[in-house]
């Protein structure tokens, strides 16, 4: 993409969009709990072939979904994919570069192939994630660094330092 298309688009994802990290809990995982990296555009159902645009020029990642109140979102979710597009906009972004800065930060820090998530990592990494929550004014958030902490001690799981 050329760079005037790459600042179209992240002017659009500072107004009409967000990017989110969350602890998501898994009854099936060790430690509990998983981080999930996202990226959501929104438009009028009207305006849904915008969306289709954007998925088509981010290598057709994720999925679009008409919601009941007339909009649709261009949902992206996956470090991998979350990281190459917050990389290729976050030059341009300005309203939502701190939480592009913060959600790379994370995302570099996140295990990769062949190795494994440990308890003092995640904790580390959901705190940050309790950082980013701030910059986007979550209202419903229920999991946070301290359920992590919780169901670390409960299950004694790694570490019990902190």
């Amino acid at each position: 993409m050329i760079d005037k298309e790459l600042a179209y688009i992240a002017g659009f994802l500072d107004g009409d969009g967000c990017i989110m990290l969350q602890l998501v809990y898994r009854h099936d995982y060790v430690l509990g709990y998983q981080i999930r990296a996202s990226i959501v555009f929104y438009q009028k159902q009207q305006n849904k072939f915008f969306l289709e645009w954007l998925k088509n020029k981010f290598n057709n990642y994720g999925y679009i979904r008409n919601r009941p109140d007339n909009m649709s979102e261009y949902t992206i979710v996956g470090m991998k994919q979350v990281s190459e597009i917050l990389n290729l906009l976050n030059p341009f972004l300005i309203l939502k570069k701190r939480q592009a800065e913060i959600a790379l930060s994370v995302i570099r820090k996140m295990p990769g192939k062949g190795k494994k998530m440990n308890a003092d990592l995640l904790l580390g990494l959901a705190r940050e994630v309790d950082k980013f929550s701030y910059l986007n004014y979550s209202k419903k958030r229920t999991n946070t660094s301290v359920k992590v902490k919780e169901f670390l001690q409960l299950h004694n799981v790694g570490s019990r330092r902190d």
